[in-house]
């Protein structure tokens, strides 16, 4: 029985982040600690998930827009 892993990641890391929106590990920090980017802990491990880059995403753009 094999089990089939999800395409899309369920949960970024902070290196991820950092990637995706292309800003520094502590710019990264910033936002989460700002609480502009939601996220959560698994022990001392900070995600961010697919949802809330897309809607910190989204806010900025329609911030920019008006």
């Amino acid at each position: 029985m094999s089990i089939a892993l999800p395409e899309q990641p369920q949960a970024f890391t902070v290196p991820e982040v950092m990637a995706a929106l292309r800003l520094s590990r502590s710019k990264v920090y910033d936002l989460i600690r700002s609480r502009q980017l939601a996220s959560f802990t698994i022990g001392r491990a900070r995600r961010v998930s697919p949802d809330s880059l897309r809607a910190f995403m989204l806010e900025r753009i329609e911030e920019n827009a008006a």
